[in-house]
């Protein structure tokens, strides 16, 4: 589990591709894996992936192909910056949302408004996972924890407005127009909508 409070950066050095896997060596900055064990999970642009080998400052993953379909993992190339965590610990402060690291799907960037100090980026999701994109509400997107601002449930698009230290920290700056990110609903939303649309179904409470 994670926190959405993204700390650090790593750089993809070396990518192999084979039928249904990909392993891949991200390289972290010094100082981010202290006591790191090989089977720790991390999670890699919202992913939680598995430690499966540690050598220095380098970690090596391997993500199976239904991570590869469903996720960016299968778009990243040698040099490419992921937004990485590690897993949270008990007492650990958790100042976003709790993160499983199993994404829901792909969003895809369709504007960047960059006004004075500021900085805002509008994605396009399936329809049918809107019901959870709440204005206010929480959302992972590439395993940083936001607050949705603005939704238009019929189009299927939100937005995101970004301060100055997340874009410091984390790869949101150096998306464009047809980026595409990893997203994870809310699990609390999600809980509370599928319970809400039951209990109407039941007749338990009266729908409008």
């Amino acid at each position: 589990m994670f926190t959405g409070i993204l700390k650090a950066k790593a750089t993809v050095v070396e990518l192999t591709d084979a039928t249904g896997l990909r392993t891949f060596v991200l390289e972290f900055e010094k100082g981010n894996l202290e006591e790191l064990k090989t089977g720790a999970s991390i999670s890699v642009d919202g992913v939680c992936l598995t430690a499966a080998k540690i050598e220095g400052e380098r970690v090596y993953f391997d993500a199976m192909e239904e991570t590869l379909v469903q996720t960016t993992i299968g778009e990243l190339e040698v040099g490419s910056e992921v937004n990485v965590e590690r897993s949270f610990k008990v007492g650990d402060e958790i100042g976003g949302h709790i993160v499983s690291g199993h994404v829901t799907g792909k969003a895809k960037i369709i504007d960047v408004d960059v006004p004075e100090n500021n900085h805002v980026i509008s994605y396009e999701i399936e329809k049918k996972f809107m019901k959870y994109v709440l204005p206010k509400g929480f959302i992972a997107l590439n395993g940083a924890s936001l607050t949705i601002v603005d939704t238009d449930q019929s189009a299927g698009t939100f937005n995101v407005h970004l301060i100055p230290e997340t874009l410091d920290i984390t790869t949101f700056g150096q998306k464009v127009v047809g980026d595409n990110m990893n997203f994870e609903i809310d699990s609390r939303t999600q809980a509370i909508v599928d319970t809400v649309e039951r209990m109407v179904q039941e007749g338990q409470i009266e729908g409008k």
